[in-house]
């Protein structure tokens, strides 16, 4: 779909998976402060901003003072679940378990509200250039897309959607492909990359004109803040072990 814009240029920050991790959060905040960019225009993130390192509520009030376009993702879903007095099936792993109780239980009021405000997409008319947010992919929230997913699904998903441009999440693969006149975009995981890399993972979207550019980064964070902390809430060491690994090991 051909768009146009009036605007010479506009930089936007890409996040997803930021998992409570604010050390990792502030990290990105100031590479792009310190002139790596020259900072952005907009913040979307696209879904999981809890559960998993032990900051729920300062990622939330910084996506909320940010004003950044946000969507829910499936670990902010099941936190939602056990704040309704619900449970659910999965994760079994007891480990797993114990991280969300600790994120629920950990929630201030207004990061309840502000998780509860959240939908599980949203779509951004900029200037004609139409984004959209999902967590999995715009066919279902849990879908997985990798860099390594064949061209033949995100010709598919580009049928699905008018958007321009597809960022998603959930697979913390990042990642930027053109097909089928669609950008797709996964920034990676900005709080729990398992790619063997702990480095925080990020892109930054220029739009300029109708001329699309995507960077995508990793930024080094203090990674031991995030290991102290759960142990400081007691919480399993296998997650300060995948932390500094940059793995998923369970």
């Amino acid at each position: 779909m051909p768009f146009t814009s009036p605007f010479p240029r506009m930089r936007i920050l890409l996040l997803a998976d930021i998992h409570g991790n604010m050390p990792a959060l502030l990290a990105i905040e100031r590479y792009f402060a310190e002139g790596n960019g020259m900072g952005f225009d907009a913040i979307c993130n696209s879904g999981d901003s809890t559960v998993y390192a032990p900051f729920p509520n300062e990622t939330l009030q910084w996506l909320y003072d940010k004003q950044a376009f946000s969507i829910l993702g499936n670990t902010d879903h099941k936190a939602l679940t056990l704040l309704a007095g619900k449970s659910f099936k999965k994760p079994h792993d007891e480990e797993k378990r114990i991280m969300y109780r600790s994120t629920v239980e950990s929630l201030n009021e207004q990061s309840q509200r502000y998780l509860l405000s959240l939908k599980e997409s949203h779509e951004l008319n900029l200037n004609g250039i139409i984004i959209g947010l999902f967590h999995g992919s715009p066919d279902h929230p849990r879908e997985l897309l990798f860099a390594q997913t064949p061209d033949s699904r995100f010709q598919e998903l580009s049928s699905l959607t008018d958007c321009h441009i597809v960022v998603t999440g959930h697979s913390h693969s990042p990642y930027y492909k053109c097909i089928g006149g669609t950008h797709f975009i996964n920034p990676g995981s900005a709080g729990r990359m398992f790619d063997g890399n702990p480095q925080a993972s990020c892109a930054l979207l220029t739009i300029t004109g109708t001329s699309i550019e995507v960077q995508l980064h990793r930024i080094s964070y203090p990674v031991e803040e995030v290991v102290e902390a759960l142990r400081r809430h007691n919480l399993p060491e296998i997650y300060a072990d995948m932390f500094r690994q940059g793995r998923k090991l369970n």
